[in-house]
Order: structure tokens, then sequence, then C-alpha cells
């Protein structure tokens, strides 16, 4: 080494001596020398030159920044210092450097000449004591305040030439939103001293923001390691004490919070009714106002609460209850305990107290396992019911009845299961399994009375598991003793304790023959395998290669395989010993220890990063190696692949991968950190030291083209083009082995450093090319390889083909027009037979008709018991399904207390007004979202009636300005529903009006259904087309005559078959379906639709008099099938007599009369069941008729009275001409005849202001009367618009939709037929509420001219009632809201708030740019900082949405 010694200045003003050490390796050190040699200090090491020694020969530059160094190969200017690297203060002065010092208000370390004033006092720091340094005073704060005092433990340069920033600007917003986690209770900010004069920072420190009031229990605030307290009575955590409601309330002191202490094991039986009593300490008492003590337990994620009872301040009481869990799985369950008080307020549990629920019977199905469970479940088995259980629940005698404590409890009827193994040697020592049940409850219970096939099996404590395993050692076998059964005893040798097993137990004789291979390396490894007789007897084996073991690996009968140790004797020739258990086999078996393999050469010495090339390997030995492997490990991952051995001296192998990032990979060469062979367990050749092993990088490849496919000519060669496709080895004979296909075929290939080239194979078309090296494989492309031929084959082919079809079309139009002629002829005979049928039709009709006008039918809805729905289900928003829906997450604190915030400022009648204003304004705000807002709202608000009245109101009003201001006619308000107030309105009739609903009008609304279905049911239904005999509407009648008859079937009772048959009325003409849902009606009348069996549920079953049985179906293999027409089958079809016996069973899987084509049947069954169920809206029912597809299979389709007109093969029968329909129209007035005096009693109920004994709802009067002074605001005197206005809010708004639509106040079925006939009924309804005159000619609708005598009389009921209602006293404020708080009183919780708020809020992220500038414009908004609240809102719900 050299040493250069030169004197400099150093910034302190010493002069110093500094030494530059040259080592001989290619570095430098530099080492500090303070006077004398005795203080030095080594501060740097440098790299210096890349490889070599270091010459003598140095210099320094000019300036003495540099210095100049020389190697043989290289000349560096090296810097005499690198302060820059030094990035604080401390480490600057602490390297030791003595040409570095720090610039303070730069924040620099550097030399002292290039820091700026560096002379001035304080402005640069060469000593440690000198760094300018922070204290703050406090050093944490709470969120609330303010002040903070920072003091410098070193003068400032210029006292008052900095500022002091902090990373959080304003504490009264920002910190606390930045405390808003729920993970921590402090934030950490930098406090940064500021130079005015550079704009740098120069000195910095942490200070600490924490939030008390993050935390929800008092162990966790008073613990926290600030300055938090706990108030006692509030429940919360807060910095400042005062704020607690009393002295004694305060808490700061870990012993004096509300705790409960640590329990004994508290266990609780299921269905057991039982108290648990907690010590606890500092509980406290409920003040005035609060609520008491509740016990919450989190049973499998159900949360079941329970009434505590407060004792005194050390001691609560869950009261008596009951708890249970699913499953008999689990016989313990242990389920957290949470005590409360007032709602919510948590008593701390530090001790994690839970109590365990525990069944007696779960996993418990002996009387052992029973007997063995903890003592203090205080179970036991009971004989009588053979089940385990408590005492309580077993019957009262005593001899029943066995527990672990008393004198008789042991088990009777021990039972063996299993033994294992089943076989062993007659020297014995083999341990024997038993498994089985009731084996005794402690070890002396059977620790003499253990026998297998004769001999004493001697029990062993350590395999003892009471009452379920026995583990034993066999004694010696005599040699008269082949086999025999295991045979016990619990504790006493009596019938009752004794068991015998099923299995045979075996004495086998075991015997060697060879083992193989016969020789293996001395450092072991070598898997050898031993052949013999009954080799799997015994338990235990143990296998020595002379006096070293060989593992034990496994074994079958004819087979022992063990793995060979390292041999410390050297090599020799040993001998095999083979134990079982006690027997030792005695056959003359040796093994040979041999030298080690070795490793002399491979070739070649290199591969690429992804491994799988070939390499020769050259040694000695290598054939005794079963299974070798060479590994590269790199980076700390290592690979291996696999080894052939070719003889004892050659082995081929594939290179391991080396493991790199493929998409990172290096472009220089590189050697793996180790590299060697695993052969067997020869540890010297896992790292071989003598090997240069170079990995390089991977070829790399180019695609043809961006679109990827090379278009070429026959012969042309297909050129690769890439990198590192030929590895730049040292002496450059290195090649790769490229296999090139194209398609499935391989090419020739040549290979160059950036390209392949590939000579195609005899191929035209396109196909896949791919590239195979070592262990990759890469895709370039396809290659398109056109023809020589100057027609494509694909060209051919497409001339071809169309020839053909040019031949098949001419063929066509040949047999089609002769087709034509046939069928002209037979349409003039067939419209000659149809002009005979239907002269004869007519006439019959009109003689029908004249004695049905003779006399109406009558119906009977006496005794009929209503279904209403419950007020939640009833009120409902209907097409609004999201009010059930569950907010995703919202249980979250975080996006609950979002929710929360937002629902207060929906209760802000500014904003609320605001909000819904700035939604209608929104082009994309559509009808559909217009509805959803309103239903949302008056969900949010039900428990708020007189707010939403108020909001309603104003909404109201505005809408009424915005009409008239807009010249539109005064009696279109309300009339269109295009506003969230009019949507809003219907929901606010709907609630208010479900009692009157209930208690009057729903009765004659229920009797007009009833009498309607009976009416409709009397005559022939198509249950196709939904087409009836006897309608309202003219749509939906049976213009043909149908043929039927009456027949009167006795149904079996299936709830009670013994109880009398029920008489059911059936048509002949009946589907099987419709049979069942008439039956169905009969039994269940008075059972909630939702509550019956439905029909497809269940099959109809004809009991017939010779005792035979017979399942009736819709379709099965006896259905008629005429020209792609399938007829649903009916009684008729069946020939079912009047009086038959039937009954209704569950579906049977098969039938013997089922279609034997399963898929047929399934889809023709669900397309019919589809057809007859139809689900669409009411209004899409009426005036249409369901299409008839045909089968998509079968080309089949479906009918059951009439064909559908729409299909073109008509056959005679089907509708008639428009000509003659009139004369079908007489049904439609029997039918109405038969229903006036129901549609009568419902007008009646509606339209009058006391009926029945019920007052008129007062949101009717209170709306009516608002609208009235709307009116008179206007100056709108018109009786006519006043009189539209009333209707349009009211009977238009809310009472058609519930004549339409009763299914929405009961639980019924509404069928298509009895759809259309309460839409006319609904029409006639609109019509008498309208005050315009309806002119009706011959060309007016059928149900307009059923009602026109009766429109004039409901309109004067109308009238009536509008004037009855104004002329009533006015209501006063004080009354509605007194009637609109108790209504919220009663349907407090019947509505999902939550999620209606969370759909709500959809809305506002929707259009929250609009709704935050609409509120930032209203004064009022602003000065209740309604923006800001929403912006918190919608920052809390961001962050998980």
């Amino acid at each position: 080494f050299l040493l250069i010694i030169p004197v400099i200045d150093v910034p302190n003003g010493r002069r110093e001596k500094m030494l530059m050490l040259c080592l001989s390796l290619a570095v430098a050190a530099q080492i500090r020398v303070d006077g004398t040699t005795k203080n030095t200090l080594e501060y740097e090491i440098v790299q210096v030159v890349d490889t070599g020694p270091i010459l003598r020969d140095m210099a320094f530059s000019m300036d003495h920044e540099h210095l100049y160094i020389m190697s043989e190969k290289q000349l560096t200017r090296v810097p005499v210092e690198s302060c820059s690297q030094h990035e604080t203060c401390s480490e600057c002065l602490g390297s030791g450097d003595p040409h570095c010092g720090w610039c303070v208000l730069h924040n620099t370390c550097t030399r002292k000449e290039r820091c700026e004033r560096s002379s001035e006092p304080r402005r640069f720091a060469s000593e440690m004591k000198q760094c300018v340094r922070l204290t703050v005073h406090p050093n944490n704060i709470s969120v609330s305040q303010y002040n903070v005092l920072v003091s410098n433990d070193n003068p400032c340069p210029i006292p008052s030439a900095f500022t002091c920033p902090c990373n959080v600007a304003d504490p009264g917003i920002q910190q606390q939103e930045v405390l808003q986690t729920p993970l921590s209770d402090h934030h950490i900010v930098q406090l940064q001293l500021k130079s005015k004069e550079t704009g740098m920072t120069f000195a910095s420190t942490s200070f600490v923001f924490y939030n008390c009031s993050v935390h929800n229990s008092c162990l966790s605030c008073v613990e926290s390691p600030y300055r938090c307290h706990w108030c006692k009575y509030r429940h919360v955590c807060t910095h400042d004490p005062s704020s607690c409601s009393f002295q004694e309330g305060r808490v700061k002191m870990p012993e004096d919070c509300p705790q409960l202490l640590q329990a004994e094991k508290i266990l609780v039986p299921v269905e057991v009714i039982k108290p648990i009593t907690l010590k606890a300490k500092n509980l406290p008492q409920p003040q005035s106002g609060q609520r008491g003590y509740e016990c919450i337990l989190n049973i499998q994620g159900s949360e079941q609460r329970v009434p505590a009872l407060r004792f005194n301040s050390s001691s609560v009481q869950c009261q008596n209850t009951s708890y249970s869990y699913e499953g008999m799985e689990i016989n313990s369950l242990p389920v957290e305990l949470t005590v409360v008080w007032n709602g919510n307020f948590n008593i701390d549990n530090p001790a994690q107290n839970k109590v365990h629920l525990y069944k007696c019977g779960a996993m418990r199905d002996s009387c052992g396992l029973c007997l063995k469970a903890d003592p203090d479940f205080e179970c036991g088995w009971c004989q009588g019911q053979n089940q385990c259980t408590l005492k309580q629940h077993c019957p009262a005698q005593d001899s029943q009845w066995l527990e672990l404590s008393s004198t008789k409890g042991k088990c009777t009827n021990p039972k063996i299961t299993d033994i294992n193994p089943v076989t062993g040697p007659r020297e014995g020592g083999t341990r024997v399994t038993i498994r089985g049940e009731n084996l005794g409850l402690e070890f002396r219970d059977i620790a003499s009375h253990v026998k297998v096939a004769g001999v004493e099996c001697k029990p062993l404590v350590e395999g003892y598991i009471p009452a379920e395993q026995i583990v034993c050692e066999m004694g010696e076998a005599k040699p008269s003793q082949h086999a025999g059964f295991v045979e016990i005893c619990v504790a006493e040798c009596k019938p009752e304790f004794m068991a015998r097993s099923s299995q045979l137990y075996y004495f086998m004789t075991l015997t060697l023959s060879d083992l193989k291979p016969k020789r293996g390396p001395v450092s072991g490894g070598t898997q050898v395998t031993i052949t013999g007789n009954n080799l799997n007897a015994g338990s235990n084996v143990i296998v020595t290669f002379g006096r070293q073991p060989c593992l034990f690996y496994r074994r079958s009968t004819k087979h022992i395989v063990c793995n060979t140790t390292a041999s410390y004797e050297g090599f020799e020739k040993v001998k095999v010993s083979v134990r079982v258990d006690k027997a030792k086999i005695h056959q003359e078996l040796h093994y040979e220890y041999v030298e080690d393999p070795t490793i002399l050469r491979i070739e070649p010495e290199w591969s690429i990063f992804s491994g799988n090339t070939p390499i020769a390997v050259w040694g000695t030995h290598l054939d005794l190696i079963q299974n070798p492997q060479i590994r590269a490990k790199h980076g700390g991952k290592e690979h291996v692949n696999n080894c052939e051995v070719q003889n004892s001296t050659e082995m081929t192998c594939q290179a391991p991968a080396l493991a790199v990032d493929p998409n990172h990979q290096s472009e220089l060469a590189e050697r793996p950190e180790e590299f060697g062979f695993i052969l067997d367990n020869v540890q010297s050749l896992l790292i071989l030291n003598k090997t240069n092993f170079t990995y390089y990088p991977n070829p790399i490849f180019e695609v043809f083209n961006p679109s990827g496919i090379l278009e070429l000519k026959p012969g042309s060669p297909i050129i690769l083009k890439g990198r590192n496709l030929i590895p730049p080895v040292a002496g450059g004979n290195a090649r790769l082995n490229y296999t090139v296909l194209v398609g499935e075929k391989p090419c020739a290939v040549t290979v160059s450093d950036v390209q392949l080239l590939c000579e195609s194979p005899n191929l035209i078309g396109r196909h896949k090319v791919m590239a195979r090296v070592g262990g990759m494989e890469f895709s370039p492309g396809m290659v398109y390889i056109s023809p020589d031929s100057p027609l494509s084959l694909p060209a051919i082919v497409s001339i071809a083909v169309a020839g053909g079809l040019l031949i098949i079309f001419i063929v066509a139009v040949l047999i089609a027009y002769k087709r034509k002629s046939r069928e002209s002829d037979l349409t003039l005979k067939r419209l000659q037979m149809q002009m005979d049928n239907l002269e004869s039709r007519v006439a019959l009709e009109c003689k029908e008709g004249r004695l049905r006008e003779a006399g109406w039918h009558c119906v009977s809805v006496d005794d009929v018991w209503i279904p209403f729905l419950s007020h939640s289900s009833s009120t409902k928003p209907k097409k609004t399904p999201f009010l059930l829906a569950q907010v995703p997450g919202y249980r979250q604190e975080r996006v609950e207390k979002g929710l929360k915030l937002f629902a207060q400022l929906i209760n802000n009648k500014v904003f609320l007004l605001s909000f819904i204003r700035t939604l209608e304004s929104q082009r994309s705000f559509s009808m559909r979202d217009r509805g959803n807002v309103a239903s949302l709202i008056m969900t949010v608000l039900q428990s708020k009636l007189e707010y939403a009245t108020d909001v309603l109101k104003q909404l109201l009003a505005d809408l009424i300005d915005k009409n008239l201001e807009s010249k539109n006619h005064p009696k279109l308000l309300l009339r269109r529903t295009e506003s969230v107030a009019e949507k809003m309105l219907t929901n606010w009739f709907t609630f208010l009006l479900y009692k009157f609903l209930k208690e009057c009008a729903g009765e004659p609304l229920f009797s007009l259904f009833c009498a309607i279905k009976q009416q409709m049911e009397k005559g022939p239904i198509d249950s196709i087309t939904g087409e009836a005999r006897y309608s309202l509407s003219e749509d939906k009648l049976i213009r043909q005559q149908i043929d039927y008859k009456t027949l009167v079937l006795s149904c079996v009772n299936p709830d009670n078959v013994n109880s009398p048959e029920i008489p059911v009325k059936i048509l002949n003409c009946d589907t099987i379906t419709q049979v069942k849902e008439k039956i169905l009606d009969a039994i269940f009348k008075n059972v909630p639709c939702s509550h019956r069996p439905k029909a497809a549920d269940m099959d109809l079953e004809w009991r017939q008099a010779s005792g035979a049985r017979m399942i009736l179906q819709d379709e099965d293999i006896t259905t008629k099938i005429e020209n792609d027409w399938k007829r649903l089958n009916t009684l008729a079809h069946y020939q079912v007599p009047d009086g038959s016996v039937v009954a209704l069973v569950s579906k049977q899987v098969t039938a013997y009369n089922a279609v034997n084509n399963s898929t047929v049947s399934r889809t023709s069954a669900s397309k019919y069941e589809n057809m007859i169920r139809y689900t669409g809206s009411p209004d899409s029912l009426r005036s249409r008729t369901p299409m008839i597809t045909p089968d998509l299979e079968s080309g089949v389709k479906m009918w059951h009275l009439v064909k559908n007109h729409e299909h073109g093969d008509q056959k005679e029968g089907d509708r008639g001409s428009k000509m003659v329909s009139e004369i079908y129209l007489t049904r439609l007035l029997a039918t109405k005849g038969t229903l006036q005096k129901f549609v009568d009693d419902l007008f009646e109920t509606i339209f009058s202001t006391a009926h029945r004994g019920s007052a008129l709802p007062l949101a009717i009067k209170y709306m009516f009367d608002f609208l009235d002074e709307q009116a008179d605001k206007h100056n709108i005197h018109d009786p006519h618009v006043r009189h539209t206005w009333k209707s349009n809010c009211l009977p238009l708004r809310f009472w058609v939709n519930m004549i339409k639509n009763p299914q929405f106040v009961f639980d019924i079925h509404k069928n298509s037929i009895t759809d259309a006939c309460l839409s006319v009924v609904a029409q006639t309804f609109m019509d008498s509420c309208s005050t315009s005159e309806h002119r009706l000619g011959k060309d007016s609708p059928s149900n307009k001219l059923l009602y026109a005598k009766d429109i004039p009389s409901y309109k004067n009921w109308v009238e009536r009632y509008y004037s009855d209602i104004a002329k009533m006293p006015a209501i006063s404020d004080q009354d509605m809201n007194a009637y609109l708080a108790e209504q919220s009183r009663m349907h407090m919780n019947e509505f999902n708030t939550m999620s209606a708020l969370s759909e709500i809020y959809s809305y506002v992220g929707k259009y929250s740019e609009e709704i935050l500038g609409a509120l930032d414009q209203d004064d009022q908004a602003g000065k209740q900082k309604l923006a800001y609240k929403l912006e918190q809102v919608i920052t809390l719900m961001s962050i998980d949405s």
C-alpha cells in the first residue's frame, strides 16, 4: 500500500492531516489524523479503479479538490470529499470528514467556502452541538386545541428570519378530517422552521394531534398515552374532563372503569331457561331518561338481546332466557358476551368472558362419550331415551340415568368397531389399536381384561382414549394359536360389560427373499426394496444394514422399502437385519457400501436463463444413483432439473433454469451462486467449486409484422429475426438446438446471430409458426403460403356451391307452383263449408242469448274471509323493489355515520326542497327516477309524517304555480304524474288510507273481486289465450260456441284424509291445471294465496271405483295432436264422470301416462306454465292475447278452447267473421247485470263521507281543503277545475290503482281475465269522476256502452261526495299533526330507513356537482352551511364506495 499525507485546513480553523491509504485491491481508505498519530479516524473507503492494484504515482489537482490515481490500465480522478451524500446535520458532522460542515439555512452538507455567508455567526456548523434542534411544548395536543410553543435549543442565525409552517394548515378543520380513522387515535405531522431568506426548511420535528373521541370504551380511553378522560354517564372519551356530566362520572384510571371481572367458565345448556350472573365493578346507575342494562350474545352471527338486572355496582345478571345454536357437529360453542346499558353503552370486558353454550347430545352418540364429557356440563346418559342429555330431560326413574359421579356410572354394552393391525407375528410385541364405544372411562377399567385371538394383550396408558380407543401390546402366541377374535371386559366380566370384535386377528410367519439394489454409495440415500411374504404384519418395522439403520419408508404384503443412511465404517459389505415387533426375520441378505460418485467434467459449461439445454456429464460410479438431479441457485431461489444415467461414467442432464425475472432479464451473462448435483445423499457434489458454469440471456424473437401474418410463395424461406440467438461463449462455437414448426411440420433451420432461416415445408394456406429452444417457446405469428393455381381452392368450392344452390332453387319453384294450384281448389271447398257452419252458429247463439236475457246468473260471496296484507306490504310503494334491498357494507361504522348525517340533511326542509328541485331540473332525471326518489323520501320520512306533509304541500304549491305560469290548462294539474310532488302525493295517500281500506273500503272491493272470479269460472276459460265465455271485456270474450257440462267432483282433503270429501264444481272442458286451481280455492278458501300449495307442485289423482288410480296431466302421451296443433288435456279428454273422487297429491317424478320424451315434456310444460301465469304488469295484459309460440324442437303449437287467430292455418270453428261478432255481446250484458250490485256497493262506499260507521279519513278532507286554498289563492273559481283537481288528486291517483290491482291490498292471485274485467270497472270509475260529457255512438268501445246508463248516477254520487267534504268543518293544523304523529308512531319500524337513505344518496353521487352548486346559490342553505355538510357526507360515503 501507499501513504499520502497532505496538510489541509478544516472548518473549525485547525490544520489537520488527511491520510490516503491505498490498498492493492482497487480501493482507497481515507483517514483523518488529529494531532499525534494515535488520534486517527477512518471515515471513508472509496472504490478507485475497476480491477488491479493502485500505483504509487498520485497527484492533487491544481485546486486541491481532486486526487489523480492510476492503475496499470486506468487513470481515475477522485474527489477529495463527498459531503453532499450526507442529508442531515448529525450525519454530516458525525461522518468525521474534516472537509465537511453543515450550511444551516441551506440545509445541506458542504465545504465551508461553498456555504453563503459562512463567516457570519451560526450560519455554518462544524460541531455536533451547533446543529439546530427543535423542542415543542406540549409535544401533543387534542384536535380541538390550538396553542403550540416552539422553542429552539440553539439560537437561530437570524431570529426574525424564519417561519414555522405545519403540514396541517388549519387545526380546526383539517386535523379533524385527518383523524377520522377508526385505526388510530393520533396523527403525526411535521413542524418545520423555514428560512425566509433561502425559502428552505432547516429544522423540523414531529408533532402529534390526538383525538380522544375515537375511543368507544373506557379502558382504551384511559389507557391511551394521551390526556384522555372517560365520561361514565355520557359514554364518551374527551380531553376535557370538565365536559363530563357529574364529578363522579369522570374516570382517569383503568381500575375506575366500569368493567366485567374475570369469571369462571360460564356454561349454559341450550334450550334451558337459565340466568347468567356476572361479577363487575364500577357499574354506573342509569340516570333519568337512560335505559337499563342488557346482555348481547352473538350466536353464529345472530345477535340475541336479553334484559339484564343491575344488583349493585359490582354485579349484573342476564335474566332467565334460553339459547340455542344450529348444528349437532359442535358440542360446545363459545359465544361473545357483551353487557350494555342505555341501548349501546358497552361495559368493558377485559377478561374476554364468554358464554359457552353446549349440547349434551352433540357428538356424544354413545354412553361412554357422554360420561367422559366435562363434569361441569352435568351431562348423563338417559338409558330410556338412549341419548346423552341433562337429568331434567330424562324420565324420573333413577335407574334410567347414568352420570360419572354416581355409583352406577358405568356404561353397558361396549362395542368394538375396528382393530388395526389385523395380523402380527407369533413372537408378540405388536401394538394393536382397538376402537369402539363404551370402552371404559378410566384406564383401570380395561387394564387387565383384553385378549386378542386368545392371547393376553397388555393395554398401554399412553394409547388409551377413554370410551373410544385401547392400544395394547401383544404377548407371545403358542404354535397352536392361528387366529381369533378380540375380546374385552370393561371393569368386570359380566355379559353386559363384555365385547367381542367382528374382525379376526391372524398370527403370521414373516419371510425374506431378496433385496434391490444390492449396493449403494457410502453417503447413503439409496432407496432399497426388500421382498418377502407377509411383510405388512405387525405394527413396527426396524431395518438395519450392519450397524446403520435403514429409514423405513413404506411396506406392503410383499415389500419393505427403506432409505439407507451414511456408513461410518467405510466401504464394506454388511448383513441386512429386519425386525417386526419382537420377531427377527432370519434370512442371509447382504448390502455393499461402495465409493461415492464423483463428477470429473461437464460439457458445455453454459446455458441460457430458461435452461433445458443438454449437458453431458462424466464421472465415476454414476450408475449407483437412482434419481440424479442437477441444481442451480441464484438470488436465493433454487431450480433443479432431471438427469439420465447412461452408464457408470456418463449421464446426460437438462440444464436447470436460472431464477431471473423474465420481464426484466439482464442483457449480461450471469453466474449462479451455487451449481451442483443432487445425487442421493452425496453432500460433496451439491456445490461444484471447480466449474465456471455461465448463463446467457434468452434468445428474443420479433413478430413478423403488426398484423402477425407473413405472406409467402411456395418454396420461399421463413426468416425469424431476433437477438441473442447465438450465446457469446468464448471460442465462438456455441450452438443452441432450435426447433421451428410450421403448423405441425418441422423445418430445417439455419442459425445466425440475428436471424433463423427456415426452409418452409411443402404446405399451402395459413399456418402458425412456433420456435422452441431450451425451456422456452415463442410464436412470431402466422404464415400464409399462397398456392400457384390461378383459382384458389375456396374459389373452386364457392363456384360449385353456387351452381348447386341454383339448381335447388329452380326445383323448389316448380314444386311450390304445383302445391299452390292444389291449395286453391281446397280453399274454395273450405269456404263453402265455413259459410254453412257460420249460419248454424249464429242461430244457436241468438237462441241462447234470448234464454239468458230472461234471467241473469247470480253469485254468492257471503261469509268470505278477507286476506289483508300487512301495512308494510300493502303501503310499500309498488315498482320500487329497492326498499328492502341491503346497502352494501352500510353496517360499517363510517358508512352508517355518513347515512345518519345525510338523514339529518333530508330532515332539513331547505335542503330537501333544493335537492328535489335540482334533480327535477336535470335532463337525465327520468320518470322512473322521479318515482323512485318520491317513494324513497316518503319511506325515510314515514316516522315524521308532519314534516313530510309540510314538504309535500310546498312542492304541490310550487307545482300549481309552475302549471299556471306556463299557461297550461288548469285541468291538466296532477294528471300526468311527471313530478316528484305527484309521486309523493300518491305515496302519502297510500300511507294514510290503509286503515280506511282495511276497516271500510276493503270489504266491497274484495267482494267485487270474488264475484268477478266466480262469474268468470261459471263458464269456460281458455287457459292459453285467457278468453272466457263470461266477461266484461270484449277483448277477452270467446266468440264461438263451446260445448261444456258442469261436474261435481268429490275431493279428498289433503290435510286430513279421514275428513269428509269436499264437493267442488268443475267444468268438463277445464284443463287439469284449472281443475287443480278450483280445488285449491275450495279447500283453502280461508287461507292466503301465498300460504297455499301451488298447483304446479301438486298432481291430480283420479281414484276410480275399481280401485285404480290415474294421474291426470295437461300433457302426456295421450295428448291429441292435429296438424301441428296440440290440445291441452281436459276432464272430457279423460272421460271423468260426474261425482268422481279425486285427490291432490304431491308432484310425482314420473307417471305411467307421462310423456316418454322427457325433453319435449319439460319444454312444453314450462312454456305452458309461463303462458297461464303471465307476470307482466296488468296494463300489458289488458286487450292483448298471448302469442302461442311453437315448440322449438317439434314445431307443435298449443291450444285449449280456441286457436289463436294470428296463425294462418285456421280450421273450421275458429273465430268467425267480424260481421256477426255482435251476437256474442249479450254475454257482456249478462255478466254486467250479475256484477252490478257489487260495483254499486264499492262506488257507494268510496263516494260516501260516512259509511258503515267509519268516518271520512282526515287526510282526504285536509288535502281537498288545501287544493281549495290554492284555487282561491290563484283566483280560480271554475267549479269544473276544482272538481278535476280533486279527482286527479285522489280517485284517479289512488282508488283507480286499488281497483285495478287488488293484489296490492289482499293476498290473492289475479289472472288475466279477472284483470280485464277490473280494468273495465276502473275505466267506469274514471268516467264517473270526469266533468265532461261522454258522447256515445255505434263505434264507441263496448266497455263504455255497458255502463253508459249508470255513469250519470255515479257522477251525481261524486259531486255530492265533494260537496259534503267541502261542508265539513276544517281540520286544524294541530289536529292534523296529532293524527300524523299517531300514524308515524304506529308504523315506526316497518321500513328499512338505512336502505332507503342509501338509495337516495346514489342520486347525490350522480348529481353531486349540480346539488352543491344549487346549495351554494341558496342564501338560506349558505347560512346553515348545508353545502359543507353535504360535502362531509360525500367524503364519508366515498371512502367505502
